[in-house]
């Protein structure tokens, strides 16, 4: 069905770990890169961002807020490594990467899709996890395919599988970027997380995110696609497509209850709807509404991803948690993270926003992060009663090693008694 479209863009967001121990020297080394610049939220310029986040969570995520007058110009004349330490310490740090001009490239053949970056930023909590994130949107290009194929091929740019299939050919011819290797490259200088690095660290890393791009796509319709004439019904099955991240020659016949199973689906508006699944959240709107198309791409890029950010967050802060309460050496310290984890941000309501709080439940429930929680409850414990077995099996031991003692030295007393009596 070939659709055209009237205004679109895909975030695909990275998600990466650095070493907690080397946090504050990562840090220092974004700020060392010239193409790097911190980040700095102003009330006036982000005032929606401002009143959207409840205090709590807009203190967390948002620190920089706090930085006006005489604070921001006393932190700007600091040297970049005091900056590092400050950075460091705060639970949320942003940084932009400035690009020259928007960055052309094209996917596919002679006749492939043309595309632009628009932007680089990069996301760190200071608990290590960080995201790595790229605002594309298509060139010269209305049909819908084009995007349900460029999201499809894009997302698998970074995998460590790409350069042993050459995976779908593609291609990217740019000033900037000749190939796809030089795309991975930055993103390696970037992270420093090489994709074929054979280390525990980056196995780890493995384990908790994935090399796949996650993948946050707006779109909004041409007014005559979907309207009182043509319902969504219509185009159910392209949207089924675009939230899961399927190409267009993705076969008309799929299974539709497989790919709803495994979709959470927010239709509050009668001509806006938002699909989320474990690696995607996409939006797709009509222009036959004018707030699709002025006001919510603003919201949706701004409110709702950052929102998205932070729920990730939580899915690999609980991943990262999972494997780490595995070591007995360092359960305690887990547990304390754990702790504060559950205390700053676990139980705050992020939002009082009626259709933000529904984004925020529904990803909630698209990343199965209750799930993850409990089984870190119950796996820590199964390891505390444990560790509590085996204390009290040493203290036994010993006490029986004491009552042996005990009673053999009495033994000799009384027979030492006796022999004096005699």
């Amino acid at each position: 069905m070939e659709l055209k479209t009237k205004y679109q863009y895909t975030y695909f967001i990275y998600p990466y770990i650095v070493n907690e121990k080397r946090y504050d020297k990562y840090i220092l080394k974004l700020l060392k890169n010239k193409k790097c610049k911190y980040k700095i939220f102003e009330k006036e310029k982000d005032l929606d961002i401002y009143n959207y986040f409840l205090p709590n969570i807009r203190k967390y995520m948002f620190s920089t807020f706090e930085y006006r007058g005489d604070i921001l110009r006393s932190f700007n004349l600091l040297s970049k490594e005091r900056k590092s330490k400050i950075i460091a310490k705060q639970p949320v740090s942003c940084f932009y990467y400035e690009l020259d001009k928007n960055i052309q490239g094209k996917v596919g053949n002679e006749n492939g899709i043309f595309f632009n970056i628009e932007k680089i930023e990069i996301i760190c909590f200071n608990t290590g996890i960080c995201f790595f994130t790229m605002k594309t949107n298509l060139d010269n290009t209305e049909q819908f395919t084009d995007l349900l194929n460029f999201n499809y091929r894009f997302r698998e740019i970074n995998s460590e599988f790409l350069s042993l299939k050459n995976y779908e050919n593609i291609k990217i011819q740019t000033d900037v970027f000749d190939d796809v290797s030089d795309i991975s490259e930055l993103i390696y200088q970037i992270t420093g997380v090489y994709k074929k690095n054979k280390s525990k660290e980056n196995n780890n890393n493995k384990q908790v995110a994935n090399s796949q791009f996650y993948t946050y796509s707006y779109l909004c319709l041409d007014n005559k696609e979907w309207n009182e004439k043509n319902e969504f019904e219509k185009i159910g099955n392209e949207f089924y497509k675009y939230v899961n991240v399927l190409p267009n020659n993705y076969s008309s016949d799929f299974n539709k209850e497989n790919l709803e199973m495994n979709m959470h689906l927010i239709d509050k508006f009668k001509y806006s709807k938002i699909g989320l699944t474990n690696l995607s959240s996409n939006l797709m709107c009509s222009g036959v509404d004018i707030y699709n198309f002025t006001k919510l791409p603003y919201e949706f890029e701004n409110q709702y991803f950052y929102t998205y950010i932070f729920g990730l967050y939580k899915k690999m802060f609980l991943r990262k948690t999972n494997l780490e309460i595995n070591n007995i050496e360092t359960l305690k310290k887990v547990r304390s993270k754990f702790a504060k984890f559950t205390k700053e941000i676990w139980n705050e309501e992020v939002t009082s926003d009626d259709t933000g709080t529904l984004y925020n439940k529904t990803l909630h429930k698209t990343l199965e992060l209750d799930k993850l929680y409990g089984e870190i409850e119950k796996k820590y414990e199964i390891l505390y009663k444990d560790l509590n077995i085996e204390k009290n099996n040493e203290y036994s031991s010993v006490i029986i090693l004491l009552l042996i003692f005990s009673l053999g030295f009495n033994t000799m007393n009384i027979l030492f008694i006796l022999y004096l009596l005699r």
